[in-house]
């Protein structure tokens, strides 16, 4: 059965939506459609007519438009729907009390992507945070995680390396939908609760990847292009913190890696199958490809490296296939290996890599060439678990 988003929901109930009788603002992107590949806005448009006063964007832009990593996007009058829209990764990515000026109901519709980097999730935490004294009502229309809801992965962020990449303490694969992780910030980390409401998506279950939603995917940031991609962008979004190509500038980003002195070839037969092998890590296969980035790392030079082709989705795991892959191509590659140097996503001091593994452990379990074994016991997730548990909606 067809899920229902909560986009789709609230179009079809005519009660749930006089229950908004207010001035309404959107928080939306490219990504934000129903059923029938039709643009939140222009469904707000008919159903709150005039007042419907304003719209905003996320990374990336309202219209998802905008490469990279702070590369920021401007507030404009939209050219049909004649209102403002605001930026929220501009000068600033908290609202601004001006921007939330006159709006009653305040509607979220992002579509996530099950990974604690992805930055919508904190979009909508901070708004959540600023509207703690202010009479506006939040309302996320939820939709799904693509990975799925029941499986989390990788280690939770520490204090210290709290970032716009990873705000909250969860670990990388989070197994919540965008609605959740809004109450999971209201349970455990709002100083001043809001009006927060989530309609729920109908016929969703956990369980489900992506393709068993039967929902059409538009990609919700420039590089996920493909439902398949959200799979392998919890190993390859690591590659970020490195001067390694995650595949941006090629037709297939964040599923492939490589670099400019990999032969993919002799190093998949004569080390990668091998180490594969030993790790026990199933439910995919390592291609070896060469590509040429038309932009960004290595733009325009032939690189070397592998496809990772999921093949079991309830089997393949992200966090710990892209620990080792990193690992491994850090002492293969020698001193060709580099990790990005700051400033990444605001954050000016400390490594990106780091930022992103939101400890530095793992950046020295590489560097030490540490056992595979040894990353269990970055995975302490009892307590999240029991945190997820008790904020379940499906």
């Amino acid at each position: 059965m067809k899920v229902l988003t909560g986009l789709d929901v609230l179009i079809n109930d005519k009660e749930l939506q006089s229950k908004f009788s207010g001035n309404v603002a959107l928080l939306c992107h490219n990504a934000s459609i129903d059923a029938n590949f039709t643009q939140a806005a222009v469904k707000f448009k008919e159903i709150f007519g005039s007042r419907f006063i304003k719209m905003f964007g996320p990374q990336h832009g309202f219209s998802t438009d905008v490469q990279d990593n702070m590369v920021e996007t401007d507030h404009y009058v939209h050219p049909f729907f004649k209102i403002p829209v605001y930026s929220l990764y501009s000068e600033t990515r908290i609202p601004t009390d001006e921007m939330l000026e006159g709006i009653d109901h305040f509607f979220v519709d992002l579509q996530d992507v099950g990974c604690r980097v992805y930055t919508y999730i904190y979009t909508l935490t901070l708004l959540l945070e600023k509207c703690g004294t202010k009479d506006i009502q939040i309302i996320v229309l939820d939709r799904p995680n693509p990975i799925n809801g029941i499986d989390v992965e990788g280690n939770i962020t520490e204090s210290k390396f709290k970032s716009f990449v990873g705000r909250h303490p969860i670990p990388l694969r989070h197994g919540m939908t965008i609605g959740e992780v809004g109450l999971m910030h209201q349970n455990l980390w709002a100083k001043t609760k809001v009006n927060f409401e989530v309609v729920k998506m109908e016929n969703w279950e956990r369980a489900m990847f992506f393709e068993d939603t039967k929902l059409p995917w538009i990609l919700p940031s420039p590089n996920l292009a493909r439902a398949e991609s959200t799979m392998t962008f919890s190993a390859t979004v690591f590659l970020e913190g490195t001067l390694l190509s995650e595949g941006r500038g090629t037709s297939q980003p964040l599923e492939i890696v490589g670099h400019p002195k990999i032969e993919p070839y002799s190093l998949y037969e004569n080390h990668l199958l091998e180490i594969i092998k030993k790790s026990k890590l199933e439910g995919f296969v390592l291609r070896p490809i060469t590509f040429l980035p038309t932009f960004q790392k290595h733009a325009n030079m032939v690189c070397g490296g592998f496809q990772i082709h999921v093949t079991n989705k309830s089997r393949f795991k992200p966090w710990r296939t892209g620990q080792l892959i990193l690992r491994e191509l850090y002492h293969v590659l020698g001193e060709d290996f580099k990790w990005k140097q700051p400033p990444y996503e605001y954050n000016h001091t400390q490594m990106p890599i780091d930022i992103i593994n939101g400890t530095d452990k793992l950046r020295h379990w590489i560097e030490n060439n540490e056992p595979l074994e040894i990353l269990e016991s970055f995975e302490s997730l009892d307590d999240y678990k029991e945190q997820l548990n008790a904020i379940k909606i499906y």
